[in-house]
């Protein structure tokens, strides 16, 4: 079994960030909410937006279209804390 892994920090996959942007995460920080990678070190960050940036994501292609009020309907509730490198 050959494991890509793109957050050593917290042992998170290739195949298992595709899973969650599958599922709907469209952004790291999305990413981060449901599997914490990108917290730590923050040195994956760049590969998960290249790896979101290469599939189709739902949410994206509602904004792309003008359906903004859905998108921001469909999503849930998460920790307002700054992400890595933002101020508080």
């Amino acid at each position: 079994m050959n494991r890509v892994y793109v957050c050593s920090c917290f042992g998170i996959t290739e195949k298992q960030v595709k899973e969650h942007a599958e599922a709907g995460a469209c952004t790291p920080r999305q990413i981060a909410s449901v599997s914490k990678a990108g917290t730590d070190c923050g040195s994956c960050v760049r590969r998960i937006q290249g790896i979101l940036g290469r599939g189709a994501c739902p949410r994206r292609e509602l904004l792309e279209q003008g359906n903004g009020a859905s998108v921001l309907a469909a999503e849930p509730d998460t920790d307002t804390a700054p992400a890595l490198g933002e101020a508080a």
